[in-house]
């Protein structure tokens, strides 16, 4: 009988080791305790200089391409923001005139405009697709937008 608190202590001590599992891919780590999503993220809030809108198009980008995670799913809002950023007129400007050579390489056009404006869409079209519930708060801005 002196033994089972013992046993008992010892089964979740045991029972909480395990490995870590990420559902999502945040575009990796940044550091110990950081993703390079939430990196890029907040350097571009932080600053809003050129530079931080080129890192962030890029994080999102292969956050879409490659994602990893238990789910092997993009993680939720990623698409639509994601898409909106692409929206902002802005952001294909700065990507044009400030991206390095493998910011551009993660891309196969060169007319940001258009490209951006396009896929953009696309991705609030793919947030409502994966994510039924943005539905109600992305589809009248889609349709806003495709107009």
């Amino acid at each position: 009988m002196k033994r089972l608190p013992a046993l008992v202590i010892s089964a979740l001590l045991l029972a909480s080791c395990g490995t870590n599992t990420v559902l999502y891919n945040w575009g990796g780590m940044y550091n110990s305790q950081t993703s390079k999503y939430e990196h890029c993220a907040y350097n571009y809030y932080e600053k809003q200089s050129p530079q931080s809108v080129c890192e962030l198009v890029c994080i999102y980008a292969s956050m879409v391409e490659n994602p990893g995670g238990v789910k092997k799913q993009v993680p939720p809002g990623i698409y639509a923001e994601y898409g909106y950023l692409l929206l902002q007129p802005e952001t294909a400007k700065a990507f044009e005139e400030h991206a390095t050579n493998r910011q551009r390489n993660v891309f196969g056009f060169s007319d940001y405009g258009t490209s951006f404006h396009d896929l953009g869409l696309a991705m609030l079209r793919k947030e409502i697709e994966i994510y039924p519930e943005s539905a109600k708060f992305l589809g009248p801005l889609v349709k806003k937008l495709e107009r």
